[in-house]
């Protein structure tokens, strides 16, 4: 039982930090929700948007997907040393028949960047022949590489299989409606009113900056780019619930989503899976840059290795704390030492690869100080 509480100057410093860039002209608007207690203490929306506002999750979805997964999983209706390939039979073509669940939920599967675009993932039929056709980039479970989108369509085609609908419904059958939020994934086209539209923050680090900070001179290349990041505005992508990124909602919902971890008043999920995804690292290879995975089954995990900032969480949170964040600055995680829960979206996208980071990391700092 935490004794922590909710220090009004800090979430007052805290609104001032998220405020900075919106005042500047640098993003266009933001949203912060801090949960504590079970219940949304703070729910901020700071520029051009509305309380309402939604905005895209991006890889801050990715925890959603794997808290469906958890029950399946409770359920016994999968298994994480089965092959994906025993629940769906094309993916064994090219190499891949040995693939675990466990590995996919990881990103230890081998397919960081297999594709999977507009044009076949409108249906189940489709995504499961495009994945007959992935190939293997290196031997599955001998290397960490994060699959940004490739391993949550298995997921989500996993989802379809063992449970007869479709991904969209099923989570939010099992997990957002059950807490109290709204859908996030699979936005039909009558429903997106006041969704924000992304826009893309000019001002890219210069190559002498990269090295600086991470020494090389140009950023490795990723299929999270400026043309698959705005394709998210598009109201098809946004129906079809993309499982790796294709989120949406407000600040307050991923925060509210991370008190229900916390708490897990209702049993949504059987106390020891839950223990065993959000408080045991599974995954601890380095990245290509060298930082320790430290992955739970879906989310990750701050660790006392003075990593936290590098996996997001900023600097100031314990080492139970754990959460996962999107693209462009998206926010999420929660610190079971003080009982808080943080929530920061945004729709400016900042294309400065070492600025994007280091607000996130002053963001996420301040955040979790604000449980005293």
């Amino acid at each position: 039982m935490t004794t922590s509480k909710i220090d009004a100057q800090r979430v007052t410093e805290l609104i001032s930090r998220c405020s900075r860039e919106v005042d500047d002209g640098l993003l266009p608007s933001c949203q912060i929700a801090i949960g504590f207690n079970g219940e949304i203490v703070v729910d901020e929306t700071i520029g051009d948007a509305l309380p309402e506002t939604r905005y895209c999750f991006f890889s801050a979805t990715k925890p959603f997907v794997a808290a469906a997964m958890w029950q399946l999983l409770s359920e016994n209706l999968v298994q994480l040393d089965s092959p994906v390939s025993s629940y769906l039979p094309e993916f064994m073509e090219n190499g891949k028949s040995e693939i675990t669940i466990e590995q996919v939920m990881l990103h230890t599967s081998g397919f960081p960047h297999a594709p999977m675009g507009p044009n076949v993932w409108a249906t189940a039929e489709s995504r499961r022949q495009r994945m007959a056709d992935w190939r293997l980039n290196w031997e599955p479970g001998t290397r960490y590489e994060y699959h940004p989108t490739s391993a949550h369509w298995v997921l989500a085609e996993i989802i379809n299989e063992v449970t007869g609908q479709p991904y969209i419904d099923e989570i939010h059958r099992r997990v957002t409606a059950p807490i109290g939020l709204p859908r996030v994934l699979g936005i039909d086209l009558e429903n997106q009113e006041g969704i924000a539209e992304l826009t893309l923050c000019e001002g890219e680090a210069t190559p002498d900056e990269l090295e600086a900070v991470f020494g090389f001179r140009s950023m490795p290349p990723s299929e999270v780019n400026d043309e698959t990041i705005i394709r998210f505005n598009d109201a098809a992508t946004r129906s079809v619930g993309v499982p790796g990124g294709g989120g949406y909602g407000r600040a307050s919902d991923l925060a509210g989503f991370y008190q229900a971890l916390l708490h897990n008043s209702d049993e949504l999920w059987d106390s020891e899976m839950l223990n065993n995804a959000i408080g045991q690292v599974h995954n601890n290879l380095p990245d290509p840059m060298g930082v320790p995975a430290n992955r739970g089954l879906g989310v990750i995990l701050a660790g006392d290795d003075g990593m936290t900032n590098r996996r997001g969480l900023g600097r100031t949170v314990s080492a139970r704390a754990f959460g996962h964040n999107g693209v462009g600055g998206q926010i999420a995680f929660c610190d079971p030492d003080t009982g808080l829960s943080f929530g920061y979206t945004t729709n400016g996208l900042d294309r400065h690869q070492i600025r994007q980071p280091r607000r996130g990391t002053s963001i996420a700092s301040l955040a979790a100080n604000c449980a005293a």
